[in-house]
C-alpha cells in the first residue's frame, strides 16, 4: 500500500510549522527538537532538520544563541524572531483553514 509514503508526505508538509511551534514555546537545541518531534510521532532526522533550520534562519524567521554546556562544546539554541512570529501566525491561519476544509469535506462540520 501507498499509505506509508502518503503519511510521510503529509508529515513533510507540516514539519516546518511544527518546528516553529516548538521554538515559539521555548528556545530549542537541535536534539530537543528531534526528541519533541519523535515524541509527537513527527519523525525527523538531523540530515533533514539542519538544512531546514538554516533556511529558516536565512529567511529571518529564526535566530540563535550559543550556550555553554557542561557536557561538551557550546550548544546552539534556536529562537523565533519577530519576522518568524509573523510567519508562524500566517502558518497557523493556513493550518486552521486547511483543517476546516478537511472537516467540511469529511462531513464533520
Amino acid at each position: 500500500m501507498k499509505t506509508k509514503n502518503t503519511k510521510a508526505q503529509m508529515r513533510k508538509g507540516v514539519i516546518e510549522y511544527c518546528i516553529l511551534l516548538l521554538i515559539k514555546h521555548k528556545d530549542q537545541y537541535v536534539s530537543d527538537i528531534i526528541e519533541n518531534l519523535e515524541n509527537s510521532k513527527m519523525i525527523a532526522v538531523e540530515g533533514t532538520l539542519y538544512p531546514m533550520l538554516i533556511r529558516l534562519k536565512n529567511e529571518g524567521y529564526l535566530g540563535y544563541r550559543w550556550e555553554e554546556s557542561l557536557q561538551g562544546p557550546p550548544r546552539k539554541y534556536y529562537e523565533l524572531t519577530q519576522t518568524g512570529q509573523l510567519f508562524l501566525n500566517d502558518l497557523e491561519n493556513s493550518w486552521i483553514e486547511m483543517l476546516d476544509a478537511v472537516f467540511h469535506i469529511n462531513g464533520s462540520k
